[in-house]
Parts: C-alpha cells; structure tokens; sequence
C-alpha cells in the first residue's frame, strides 16, 4: 500500500444507515482498485450534486475488495438503482444512485471481480513457484 491505489470513479452514492430510522445518506465515494472509500460530507445537508464541490471530510470508511463478496440485490425503482455490497462477514450495505450512465453497481462488481481474478492468478504463480521450488530441492535430495 506505498503507492496510492488508481481512483477508477468519484462520485455521489446514498448509503443507507444502518440504525434504527435507516436513512438515506449522501457519501462522496471512491472506487479505486483496492475497494471502495466513503467519505462523509462534513456539515449539514449534503450540499449539490457534484462530489469535488462539497465540503466532505479527509476521513474515510473502507470497504476492500479482500472483504468484499459480492454486489447484489439490484432492483431500479423511480430512476434509482438499490444496490448491496456483501461483505464476507455476511453484512450487508445497501446503496442507491441515479439511474443515468453506467450505474455504480456494475462498476464495483467489475472491479470486484477483476481483484478476485488477480487475486487467483498470484496464488496460482505463487503456489506454481512454490512447487517447483520444492520439487528441485527433492530432487536433489534424492541424489
């Protein structure tokens, strides 16, 4: 993690809280290939709709993609699209965003996936590496 992580989206999403009254929330957030960043917005109201132009705040909740299970649960009603990330834990965050351009939710699903693949070729490499390492230093061992 020494070199920041390339930022794929910026934008708006609405996340739903998570306590009693569940309400909507605006976060400023960030994909980038590691997962994705939300940003709380800091004072009232939420301000705009243009993520850069609001006072939002340096501090950042993390979802990684190493976390991450999957994107589900995709319905779109009164142009939004409702979307949840599942972690591996089992808990679920939802989202909403407008339904205009390429939706939020495919792009984090794509992005997840492509870790997850990136993921299983380094395990491959590595376990591959690793067995041929092992199996030389048998061989030479045998003689």
């Amino acid at each position: 993690m020494s070199l920041p992580a390339k930022v794929m989206r910026d934008g708006l999403l609405e996340k739903r809280s998570s306590g009693l009254l569940q309400l909507w929330k605006k976060k400023r957030c960030v994909l980038t290939e590691e997962g994705l960043r939300l940003h709380n917005c800091r004072g009232g109201g939420g301000g705009g709709g243009d993520a850069r132009s609001s006072a939002w705040s340096s501090r950042a909740k993390e979802l990684r993609f190493e976390r991450m299970a999957t994107v589900d649960c995709v319905e779109y009603k009164r142009g939004l699209v409702y979307f949840t990330v599942v972690m591996a834990t089992g808990k679920e965050i939802d989202f909403r965003c407008p339904q205009e351009g390429t939706a939020w939710n495919a792009e984090i699903a794509l992005a997840l996936v492509r870790y997850k693949n990136l993921q299983a070729v380094q395990t491959g490499r590595n376990r591959h590496l690793s067995t041929a390492h092992l199996g030389s230093t048998g061989e030479d061992e045998e003689l």
